[in-house]
């Protein structure tokens, strides 16, 4: 039998064949070719070089799931998911799709530049889509026929291209870079999700950088989805996390080279948020990772969705990540390219909002725990599921304030050498330096969370000491001390603080630029924690108008996903118990300096044991 012969037989069974039982990502491994034109690494396609990519693309093959999201930074090859898919439903899976691109210019573009090299260059797709360069009609720049389905391409900005026939898979690319309206149409991906409906086994790819917080459709699609991030077990408590930049350390020069800075990376660590061990990139990169949901329930309305950023990319250094940082923090146009495209996270504009680098550059030295001008001392305790984040605050007249000290308690709040450190903390004489001293006059811990019977517990045993539990209360117009309740099954005092009111006194108090009063104080010391990672917590929120039914509505919202507000919360309790006290500043300061003191009744005192007590009766070491 001649050769030709054999070749169209082979042609044949390949197009009249059921499917292999292959996902999309053993399918690339097995077909896929990535084309010189488009790859720094062309041959044949490994899902292992990036594995983060194996669930998403295998995600699709689920029959439970309609809907894969993908919220990510750029060089973390979401393109080539897109591909692999397009591959994979030509050859092994053929129905009708439709790919979208912001534009019909950019479409065409990325027809001639990522899929016809790919249709080239991967022989089984060579078989059944016609060359472009032939005079065959059923393989235009916007148009790809094959055996069994076709791959129609246009850009969100023509309705013509989004309402004609039905499709069963639509696959979406930079979605938040599409027009509002495709012309009069409307919603350009409620046009294309409509032509879906017909199809059963329908699938949609949702892929984007994310753009502007409240106006970014990629984190809208993401935030309705199962919100799965990719962790990386750590290699010495073996607790998984995503690497983010609030984790990463790093030290660095500066070098002036006229008006510009030269900035010199080195020694970047990633610190695990478990047990604060470090460890280099090429360490991180090669251990365990797995997708983590935050969001789970919504596997159930058949949504998953992944977000990544440039840390886990293989293509992308932790130095020429940190190098973007430092080289764009300054100039917010270029820090919200940053945001988007390295980490992977919508931009939300601070406005008035300060910048961390105001407070570091403002601290002072100490001459010793506390510096003079320190009257009472608090402290505020917020509580996760695997540790305590505490804060120590000096306060003096009119409100003004000293950071003494900001720490973190490894382990879970339920365990008794846990809560023993915590006294240990809160029960310790920080002195002055002609050797006077002051402990913890009130304390308030967070008792939200999945602990709160063990919170009740120890803070009942130690009301006496004015160690309180608390419970956050959102919403505008609800004072910071709001009230009292010991409405639970230990009968622990419990003071209900309006939040969002105490927020606002913090930020206010942040902004005050003299000392005096309100002003805020910090220790130039990194080793009572007061470094850059905490005061990017501090100014981890904004306040932001909401509208709900009409009405609009300014509440507090983290800046960015990834951001931590522990500091701002430990920040936000000290001042409660501060307002708790309501402090004699006058009596407080005669007692320091060895005079009289005149007793003050506080509504905590009353409220724990209905006796008269002197503020800081317990306070003085």
């Amino acid at each position: 039998m001649k050769q030709k012969t054999i070749n169209l037989f082979r042609k044949i069974l390949r197009v009249v064949a059921p499917p292999p039982k292959l996902t999309i990502s053993e399918w690339a491994d097995q077909y896929r070719k990535l084309s010189k034109e488009t790859s720094a690494e062309p041959g044949q396609w490994r899902t292992d070089r990036a594995p983060y990519q194996r669930e998403i693309m295998d995600s699709l093959n689920d029959s439970h799931i309609e809907k894969v999201v993908v919220m990510s930074s750029s060089q973390v090859g979401k393109s080539e998911i897109i591909n692999n898919a397009i591959g994979y439903y030509i050859d092994s899976d053929p129905g009708p799709m439709l790919m979208i691109q912001p534009t019909v210019d950019i479409s065409e573009d990325y027809s001639k530049r990522r899929i016809a090299p790919m249709l080239r260059d991967t022989e089984v797709l060579a078989e059944k889509v016609a060359d472009s360069k032939t005079r065959d009609v059923n393989n235009t720049i916007l148009m790809k026929v094959f055996p069994g389905g076709f791959l129609a391409m246009g850009g969100a900005n023509s309705p013509a291209g989004l309402a004609s026939r039905p499709i069963r898979i639509l696959l979406c690319d930079e979605v938040d870079r599409y027009p509002d309206s495709a012309g009069s149409e409307g919603d350009p991906i409620a046009l294309a999700e409509k032509r879906t409906i017909t199809f059963w086994s329908r699938k949609k790819l949702f892929v984007s950088t994310p753009t502007r917080k409240g106006a970014s459709r990629i984190e809208q699609e993401y935030e309705m989805g199962t919100q799965e991030k990719w962790s990386v077990e750590c290699p010495n408590c073996g607790d998984y996390h995503p690497i983010v930049l609030r984790d990463i350390r790093f030290d660095h020069e500066i070098h002036n080279a006229g008006d510009r800075k030269i900035y010199q990376v080195h020694d970047i660590f990633w610190r695990c948020p478990s047990c604060f061990e470090q460890f280099d990139e090429y360490t991180v990169k090669r251990q365990p990772a797995k997708w983590i949901a935050d969001n789970p329930i919504a596997i159930e309305n058949r949504v998953r969705s992944f977000w990544l950023n440039a840390f886990v990319s293989p293509w992308y250094s932790w130095k020429q990540i940190i190098q973007e940082f430092l080289e764009s923090k300054d100039d917010p146009e270029k820090f919200q390219v940053f945001v988007n495209t390295v980490l992977g996270e919508s931009w939300e504009d601070r406005g008035e909002q300060m910048e961390e680098d105001v407070l570091l550059n403002r601290r002072e030295v100490y001459s010793a725990d506390l510096p003079d001008g320190v009257l009472l001392l608090t402290a505020g305790v917020d509580t996760q599921d695997d540790r305590f984040e505490y804060e120590i605050v000096g306060w003096g007249r009119d409100h003004e304030s000293w950071g003494i000290e900001y720490g973190v308690i490894i382990g879970k709040p339920d365990n008794p050498q846990t809560l023993q450190q915590l006294d240990d903390v809160l029960s310790r004489v920080y002195r002055f330096e002609d050797g006077k001293g002051l402990k913890v006059a009130c304390t308030c811990v967070d008792s939200g969370g999945h602990y709160t019977t063990e919170i009740y517990k120890y803070t009942k045993k130690n009301e006496h000491r004015r160690i309180l539990s608390i419970k956050g209360q959102g919403g505008p117009g609800i004072p910071l001390v709001h009230r009292y309740s010991r409405n639970n099954k230990e009968k622990a005092l419990v003071a209900i603080l309006g939040v969002d009111d105490g927020k606002s006194s913090v930020y206010s108090a942040l902004k005050v630029k003299e000392p005096g009063p309100k002003y805020c104080h910090f220790p130039n010391d990194d080793s009572r924690g007061y470094h850059r990672f905490y005061f990017l917590g501090l100014l981890s929120e904004k306040l932001v108008p909401r509208k709900k039914n009409g009405i609009t509505r300014y509440v507090w919202e983290k800046i960015s996903s990834s951001a931590r507000n522990e500091a701002l919360d430990a920040r936000n309790y000290a001042l409660a118990a501060k307002e708790i006290l309501n402090p004699n500043y006058d009596a407080l300061e005669q007692r320091l300096n060895g005079g009289s003191i005149q007793k003050n009744e506080t509504s905590a005192n009353k409220q724990a044991s209905g006796k008269r007590r002197g503020v800081v009766s317990k306070g003085i070491g």
